[in-house]
């Protein structure tokens, strides 16, 4: 219980895609050093948080953290690490860009202590690259990946993407068929959301030419399969891995667990206490004090209602003993008729002594998720 995570958020990006909504762009190289300087800062002033805790997992997300020099990551891995207690086996994960990582990259971050490398494919076909708005093509990929491999990397991530615009089922499974044969250890695969405010959205569904829901339905339904046979086991709504694999930092958040996060628009949580850095690189790298876009202590039902949306993320769901030993209160006193609700329609399962979604509750689990806010 004396563990916490770190997030590292690296907002800069060549281009940026046409439906993400995460704060990247493409930044100078002025804006770059200072943006490191003031990170340096804040870990630098938030050590105490650090200074009694473990650090079980590092996680550098964007953005394309593998965009700027080696130099960069290691000097934030030295800032994290000055004084503080990184666990023996700590995982330490970057994200990367199929179109932005050579072989010396990959060669420094194996030096830097990193062993979890997570690669943004979303597809093998290049048109469907091209309609994301992708910098990198199928090849990119297949170049990087070998990388990796070479210089022994053992465990590697690849991301996939659902609902593409033109997508057809063939076209899906060609994709994961392609993933699943190079064997990584981890694949995540997410269904594509026109969020508020990028180029897709603008755009509207009605112009982008997605797969129909019943398209997306055969689609989700043959990625769950084909995975299960070769040996990738679902563990959250949108991750599959190989027995042993399963992303410990991302499970941090799953488990309610104590994280803190570095960068503009990063999100912390210790205790029931959540906190997000402002979204503004600008206003962050000026900023000689912490400005935040939000800061709340949870009261006992958020914080309830936060257990339970986060844990049903999880194929194994969220455990009737802990929800009573957090909380002093048994699940079905608080959430009683929302359970039995969903139970009545096949979407929630309740078995020894966990609450936990039935293959149908996860198609629908933002509808279902939503009845325990």
């Amino acid at each position: 219980m004396n563990e916490i995570s770190v997030y590292v958020h690296l907002p800069f990006c060549v281009k940026k895609c046409a439906y993400c909504d995460f704060l990247s762009g493409d930044y100078g190289d002025d804006v770059k050093r200072a943006y490191l300087d003031r990170i340096l800062r804040e870990i630098d002033h938030c050590s105490p948080v650090l200074s009694d805790r473990i650090i079980r997992s590092v996680y550098f997300g964007g953005g394309t953290p593998s965009l700027p020099d080696p130099s960069y990551i290691s000097s934030i891995i030295r800032a994290v690490m000055d004084g503080h207690i990184l666990k023996k086996d700590a995982e330490i994960t970057i994200e990367m860009n199929p179109g932005t990582t050579d072989e010396k990259k990959v060669r420094e971050y194996l030096k830097l202590g990193i062993n979890r490398f997570s690669i943004g494919l979303q597809s093998m076909d290049e048109n469907e690259l091209k309609a994301l708005g992708r910098i990198h093509d199928p090849d990119d990929f297949l170049y990087l990946y070998d990388l990796l491999r070479k210089n022994g990397a053992s465990n590697i991530n690849v991301d996939l993407m659902t609902g593409i615009p033109h997508q057809t089922p063939a076209c899906a499974q060609r994709s994961l068929e392609s993933v699943i044969a190079l064997a990584p250890e981890h694949i995540a695969v997410y269904s594509l959301i026109l969020e508020e405010g990028t180029p897709f959205y603008e755009k509207g569904a009605e112009n982008l030419d997605l797969p129909d829901e019943d398209t997306e339905e055969e689609i989700c339904e043959m990625t769950r399969l084909i995975l299960a046979e070769n040996g990738y086991g679902r563990y959250e709504i949108s991750n599959y891995a190989k027995k042993g694999y399963e992303c410990r930092h991302n499970l941090v958040y799953w488990d309610l667990l104590d994280y803190i996060g570095f960068g503009a628009s990063a999100a912390s949580r210790i205790g029931n206490r959540r906190y997000t850095n402002i979204r503004n690189v600008e206003a962050y790298t000026a900023s000689e004090v912490p400005l935040f876009e939000e800061d709340l202590l949870l009261d006992e039902s958020e914080w309830m209602s936060e257990f339970i949306i986060m844990g049903l993320r999880k194929t194994a769901g969220i455990s009737l003993l802990d929800f009573s030993s957090r909380f002093g209160k048994e699940l079905e006193e608080v959430y009683g008729d929302v359970i039995e609700r969903y139970e009545g329609e096949g979407l929630l399962k309740k078995q020894e002594g966990r609450l936990f979604f039935t293959e149908r509750g996860m198609d629908v689990s933002n509808i279902v998720l939503s009845g325990f806010v």
